[in-house]
């Protein structure tokens, strides 16, 4: 086989690592955030807000009657302290009948406010795993796993407090004291001072210490975002670090983060602390018992109430306590609730990769043209550059080149990972552009350097493309990719279910990844080196399921050993493209 050597000068430039933490957002921005945050929350929140509306009105119901068993109390005290037993009796029974009558309309609100929630969950991950599913594969390997989990559990769910009690516990908590307070000012105007003596002081209090509250909650959200992230790479790091006894420089930026996470919060919590015992305090349950029963009791003395008039508006008095509290909870609710629907929307409105609709023939002789190709990441770093090549019908082509050069981007735009800037790549002299997804990937097969096996037993894993054939073709794929003998003694065989108990190698997962791409049986094949990881044992057997995995197929292969490019057909080889010093 004839080896023939070209080099590419026109391969792009390497990207920039960013080593140190992007600015956080100054207040400006932070308000800014709080205002999206909010804006997004009320179009997140759509589709179920009709239901929200009829748990509502079902909680402003229940609020209302809330004041009949007080109404209640003041009959019954007056017909004990009258000896009217038979009218207790009745008044017992209305009280009763009252209260069940409150609670179940309040149970209710909250069944319905319970379906909105379930039904907004189903909304938002349906939304976002068809987002997911039309979005880039480049996608996925500029955004890291955690933020896709946590959009789909953390955020989704975090919107469950806002959706199942907020709606009712608000309501209830708003109406309920009023209507309360409503009837206490119509037992004796007097009583209905005292049950709210200490609140407007507590309001005051309040306001001032959280009038930036909106703009620091997203602030703070930036800043543990930052913590979040640099420990995960601390932590996705640590086996690197520890070998190379680099610990110290590299969690450096997890020290940073958090060190700014803890200065903005001192800062902001420090002032409020005092303010907040203070306000507090003039709610507190001994302080609303004192203004109320001595107050009150100078009232009784006077003849002016009488004693269940003064238990009725001192049990509402202490009902105003915790009902603010509550208020506060779900305030706190919708500001967090806002910055996850931020993120949820950022995750549901990924820019889609176009779908073409041409079909290809099923043919093996198609011939691969890269035309002129120019590609640059979001960040501006050019990567390739006006890039040509032709890989006939069923040669091997070695993509070479230092780290940085474009070697991964420009065999993986073959298979739509990416759209290039400029250019075209065609298959058969059609646009891949143009071509449906099916259809591509019918064409196209890859073996990737870290192979990703799914939470589904080895069969399925090995079948994914072809979930419709006999488990006599996955064990001769199997065979083919030689890791039939390593799954039939595990004691499930196909029926191993991948993470779940079982461990596999990496060249284990290699190999089955490898079976999956021969019973994909695609023409042309993306290889990126699949042997680098590998441990010396497993690395001939992957090298032998190789050879006859290309066998008859137009192959990339992504190289970054001398022994990779044995017996290629062609080599390019990419250089690192100096960066422009002009003006």
């Amino acid at each position: 086989m004839t080896l023939q050597s070209h080099k590419d000068t026109r391969g792009g430039t390497a990207l920039r690592e960013q080593s140190s933490l992007a600015q956080l957002p100054a207040e400006n921005s932070g308000r800014a955030k709080h205002k999206a945050g909010q804006q997004a929350l009320r179009r997140l929140l759509g589709p179920v807000q009709p239901i929200v509306y009829g748990a509502q009105f079902l909680a402003l119901v229940s609020s209302i009657l809330a004041v009949a068993p007080y109404v209640v109390l003041v009959s019954l005290g007056d017909a004990l302290l009258l000896g009217e037993t038979q009218r207790v009796k009745v008044i017992v029974q209305w009280l009763i009948t009252a209260f069940l009558l409150q609670l179940g309309l309040y149970f209710v609100a909250l069944l319905v406010s319970h379906l909105a929630d379930v039904k907004l969950v189903g909304v938002n991950r349906r939304k976002i795993i068809a987002s997911l599913s039309r979005a880039p594969l480049s996608w996925f390997s500029q955004s890291n796993s955690g933020k896709v989990r946590k959009a789909v559990e953390d955020d989704t769910l975090t919107l469950h407090t806002l959706i199942a009690h907020a709606p009712v516990e608000q309501v209830a908590a708003i109406v309920t004291p009023a209507a309360l307070l409503v009837y206490a000012f119509i037992v004796d105007w007097r009583l209905g001072l005292l049950s709210v003596a200490s609140v407007p002081v507590y309001f005051a209090i309040q306001a001032f210490s959280m009038k930036d509250m909106g703009t620091k909650t997203a602030q703070l959200d930036d800043y543990l975002g930052a913590v979040s992230a640099t420990a995960v790479e601390f932590a996705e790091g640590i086996s690197v670090v520890k070998a190379f006894g680099t610990v110290g420089k590299a969690h450096g930026r997890y020290q940073e983060a958090a060190q700014r996470f803890a200065d903005f919060y001192y800062e902001w919590v420090r002032p409020l602390l005092r303010l907040s015992a203070l306000s507090e305090s003039l709610v507190a349950l001994p302080v609303v018992l004192l203004i109320n029963v001595g107050a009150g009791s100078a009232l009784v003395h006077a003849g002016t109430v009488t004693v269940p008039q003064l238990v009725a508006t001192t049990l509402i008095a202490l009902v105003i306590p915790g009902t603010i509290q509550t208020v506060g909870m779900m305030m706190w609710s919708y500001q967090l609730a806002g910055n996850a629907a931020l993120r949820l929307e950022e995750v549901m409105s990924i820019k889609p990769l176009p779908e073409g609709s041409f079909e290809l023939a099923d043919a093996p002789n198609l011939p691969v043209q890269f035309h002129n190709v120019s590609f640059s990441y979001p960040s501006g770093a050019r990567v390739l550059q006006n890039f040509s090549a032709t890989l006939h019908p069923g040669t091997v082509t070695a993509l070479i080149g230092p780290s940085g050069s474009g070697k991964s981007t420009a065999a993986t735009m073959l298979a739509r990972f990416q759209d290039p800037d400029e250019g075209a790549i065609t298959i058969g002299g059609v646009d891949i552009r143009q071509l449906s997804f099916a259809s591509l990937y019918r064409t196209v097969a890859f073996v990737l350097q870290d192979p990703h096996l799914l939470q589904l037993s080895i069969r399925d894993n090995i079948r994914l493309a072809r979930p419709a054939v006999t488990d006599e073709e996955v064990w001769a794929a199997a065979e083919a990719a030689h890791i039939a003998q390593d799954i039939r003694a595990l004691p499930a065989g196909l029926d191993t279910v991948v993470g779940a108990g079982v461990s596999l190698s990496g060249g284990q997962q290699q190999r089955i990844s490898i079976a999956r791409a021969v019973l994909a049986d695609a023409p042309i094949l993306i290889l990126d080196e699949a042997t680098t990881a590998a441990d010396p044992d497993c690395e001939a057997e992957i090298q032998a399921a190789l050879n006859v995995l290309v066998r008859g197929k137009t192959v990339l292969v992504i190289a970054h050993k001398p022994e990779s490019i044995r017996g290629v057909d062609q080599i390019i080889e990419l250089d690192v493209q100096k960066e422009s010093t002009d003006d």
